[in-house]
């Protein structure tokens, strides 16, 4: 659900590598006029920083969409890759696309999340790497090929589609793309029919949505994302005019979030693919700031995190509502 706000960067370095047709990424003048992409948050360490290049992070609200950049339109590209097979792919296929011939890419992973496999990956799109390995990353320089192997093939795996078991639009590398999170589902099966006005705070493809929009009593409600993918495919999901899917990042400012009926939320509890509980305590700090008096919080959590103690003080009543295959499900009333 949740990705860093994090800077850009762009590593500057060239690999001595020719591509098919011959161009260096030292070449005078390769590539002059188009701009510098940068895919996710690369460590500083790592990477130095070009203040030009366009963030193509599909978790950095405001970003440029890779899907949508004009083919060899990209004179370099820095990418922190996804730490999922299908979802890496993916963007490593876009980025390859955006490239111009001859460009020069970086691609980076922590080695236990996917880095391990980024030179093979690579390779198989028929690019000529460097694979260098520092400070637990795997960071792989080259040139983008006259004619890169199978892009279109990983670009067809990765892409949103139907979830016929779901019904739903979905696609990978989005929480709980393919499937209805176990935690999501017991809220469901407990929630009550809303009224007023309300949020969906980290509401992915729009599950939770769906059942609040049940309730014929529910005027407006605000869908919380910060994957650009989830609120697309929310987007197709619900076709309800009450619905107001907004991409955004919670922990910034939204002077919108205030005196709310109620907000639902599965708050996530992982960031750049380690387990983060602040997470989790900050929506329910959002949430208390955004309800009006007396406004009510339905929260799905994960038992072993330590929502209580943050819930008591922000709250006049909390109570458990259900617990059951290893999830919670707390009512809070302000």
């Amino acid at each position: 659900m949740l990705g860093k706000a994090a800077g850009i960067g762009y590593r500057e370095r060239s690999t001595g590598m020719a591509g098919d047709d011959g161009l260096n990424a030292g070449d005078e003048g390769l590539n002059e006029g188009l701009r510098h992409g940068v895919y996710g948050t690369p460590p500083d360490a790592l990477c130095a920083v070009a203040p030009e290049a366009i963030q193509f992070s599909p978790l950095l609200p405001g970003s440029s969409a890779l899907e949508a950049q004009a083919p060899g339109s990209l004179a370099s590209l820095v990418m922190l890759a996804p730490p999922a097979t299908i979802e890496r792919r993916y963007a490593i296929a876009l980025g390859l696309r955006a490239l111009a011939p001859g460009a020069p890419f970086t691609i980076l992973a922590p080695r236990d999340r996917g880095g391990a496999r980024l030179a093979a990956e690579l390779e198989a799109f028929g690019c000529a790497v460097h694979d260098e390995a520092r400070r637990h990353h795997r960071i792989c320089t080259g040139l983008r090929p006259a004619r890169p192997v199978g892009i279109e093939d990983a670009l067809r795996e990765g892409a949103p589609r139907f979830i016929e078991a779901l019904g739903l639009w979905s696609q990978p590398g989005v929480f709980s793309w393919d499937r209805i999170d176990p935690g999501s589902a017991l809220l469901i099966q407990h929630l009550p029919a809303l009224s007023g006005r309300g949020a969906d705070f980290g509401g992915g493809t729009g599950v939770l949505s769906q059942a609040i929009l049940a309730s014929p009593k529910v005027t407006k409600l605000s869908l919380y994302e910060i994957d650009r993918r989830a609120i697309e495919a929310a987007k197709r999901n619900i076709e309800d005019a009450r619905i107001d899917p907004r991409w955004a990042d919670l922990r910034q400012p939204d002077a919108t979030l205030a005196k709310l009926d109620f907000v639902v939320m599965n708050p996530p509890f992982h960031d750049g693919g380690a387990e983060d509980k602040t997470l989790g305590q900050s929506f329910i700090r959002r949430a208390a700031e955004s309800l009006r008096n007396g406004g009510q919080l339905w929260l799905t959590a994960n038992r072993h995190l330590p929502y209580e103690a943050v819930l008591k003080p922000l709250f006049k009543h909390v109570t458990v509502v259900a617990e059951a295959s290893g999830y919670k499900i707390f009512e809070a009333r302000k």
